[in-house]
């Protein structure tokens, strides 16, 4: 496939939505696992202290 318009009609998914424990749009939907806390994964939140600085909503904790 051609770069430019043709191209960008194939990227009209959605991947990721609002995760239910930190609040951040990092849960993916099919996997049904959050990349930034781990929920879906782990029980232990996934603490990074690059992860938390770019929080774009308030958080639920």
């Amino acid at each position: 496939m051609a770069k430019g318009t043709p191209s960008r009609g194939r990227m009209t998914g959605v991947k990721h939505t609002h995760c239910r424990r930190c609040g951040r749009v990092s849960f993916h939907i099919q996997k049904g696992e959050c990349a930034a806390c781990g929920f879906g994964i782990r029980k232990k939140i996934l603490n990074s202290s690059t992860k938390t600085h770019d929080i774009r909503r308030r958080r639920k904790l």
